[in-house]
This record gives structure tokens, sequence and C-alpha cells, in this order.
């Protein structure tokens, strides 16, 4: 009998095209483990696992506490399940946690809240071990001024000019109740919650403070664009690599 389980998940997404199965490649985070969850449990192309992700992170783009659920016909405990799948996924997959859960749990559509952070780096001297998680910057932001235009950006707003896909035709609202912005020595730490983010939202919102940082766009301006609804009044959006999923609210 099948029962639905929920797992947490990290990976370091650099070298796979994003979470998504795709059609033609190998590399996607969600493809690797159905793979292992398949062959752990004998599923048949007729009837092959089906992982849900809370998210579906872009390619490059990290996460240290994915959450996915899937239905499994298994009799092997969690932990069990926890340590096949540790020895037979890549090195940078891991799975955190394995729990059975209710059959109407569900890890996209049951989540009430994610955070996200992006990590930028500012100095003379380089982010050897760090250099596949930051976006380097060549000059300093003035951390203020991305607070005041972060300030613009918080609450229930229609956020199509910050969203990757233009042809999106759902809502494009959301609501983003914190953005918290943090300097620690050379790194500069940008925090977003919110109920839900749209195709490189939280990308291209992190280029769009980074530009009022460095005043090629004011704070006003800032307003301006989110009232626009177009993606082409809004700023770059930021490098994958600086992008990690920390945590989904259930």
């Amino acid at each position: 009998m099948k029962r639905n389980y929920k797992f947490i998940i990290s990976y370091d997404g650099t070298r796979y095209h994003g979470w998504e199965r795709q059609p033609g490649k190998d590399m996607t985070i969600q493809g690797k483990l159905e793979s292992v969850l398949g062959r752990m449990v004998g599923a048949s192309s007729d009837d092959p696992v089906n992982l849900i992700g809370a998210g579906r992170t872009d390619a490059g783009v990290h996460a240290r506490a994915m959450c996915a659920s899937a239905f499994l016909d298994t009799e092997m405990t969690e932990g069990e399940i926890l340590r096949y799948m540790n020895e037979y996924l890549p090195e940078d997959i891991s799975v955190n946690e394995v729990k059975l859960c209710s059959e109407r749990f569900h890890a996209r559509y049951n989540a009430l809240g994610k955070t996200y952070r992006y990590t930028f780096w500012v100095g003379a001297n380089k982010p050897v071990f760090d250099r596949k998680y930051v976006t380097i910057l060549d000059r300093e932001p003035d951390i203020e001024l991305m607070k005041s235009a972060a300030g613009v950006l918080v609450g229930t707003h229609d956020f199509k000019s910050f969203c990757g896909n233009t042809h999106m035709k759902k809502s494009t609202v959301r609501s983003v109740d914190t953005i918290n912005i943090e300097r620690s020595g050379n790194y500069i730490r940008l925090y977003f919650h919110g109920n839900g983010f749209l195709q490189n939202m939280v990308r291209i919102l992190t280029g769009t403070l980074l530009q009022a940082g460095f005043s090629e766009i004011s704070v006003s301006e800032v307003k301006e664009i989110l009232d626009a609804c177009d993606r082409q009044k809004a700023g770059p959006t930021a490098p994958a690599q600086g992008l990690c999923m920390m945590k989904v609210d259930y």
C-alpha cells in the first residue's frame, strides 16, 4: 500500500538545470531524487515515483531545506529510506529527514511561506571557498538605500514587473512579509520571506535593490517599477549562484 512521505532536502544546484524534471535533461534535482526512489521501490514506467517539491528553484540555485513529498509503496522504515537515498544520491544532494505524513499533505499546496537568502561578497580578496555560493561585487552598495528601497516592496502587491515569465497568465499578486538586508564582514545577505514567489522573482528583486544601492535608481523609482507591471522596467536578474532556499513554512 502506498503511503505519503515528507522529505527535507539540501542541494548544491551548481551543476543542475534546476529542481524541475525536464524532458531530455538528466541533470535536475527532482529527476535525480525520483530515479533513486524509483529504484528503491521497484517503480515501473507505468507507475513512476512522482516527487512534489515545495518550489521550483532555477538552474544553479541552491537549497538548504527544500521540502518535498511522494507516495511510496515500501516496507522500509523512515531511517532505512533516508540511508538508502543518501547512499545512492550524488554527493551534492542530501536527504536530511524522511517522515511518514498524512495522505492529504502536499509539499507545494500546503506551504504557507518560504524564506530565500541572496548573498553578495564585497572585498579585494576572493571568496575561494564560497565562490559557488556568492555573487562578487566590484564596488560597495549603500545598504541603507537598499533597505529603503526594500521597504517599498514589502506587502501584498502585483509583482508582474519582477516575474521572469512575461507570458504568465495566472495572478502575479504575491505577499512579501519581510526583506532583511544584513552586512557581516565581506558578506551582504538579503533575506526574503513571503507566501510564494514568481519565476526569477527573488533574483529580479535583488538586482533591482542592488541598483538602488548603487544609486542607479531612486527609492521613488522602485515604487514606479512596482506599479508599472512591466518586466522591462525592473533591474537585472541577479546571478543564480547567490540564491539559496532556506526554509519552507507549513
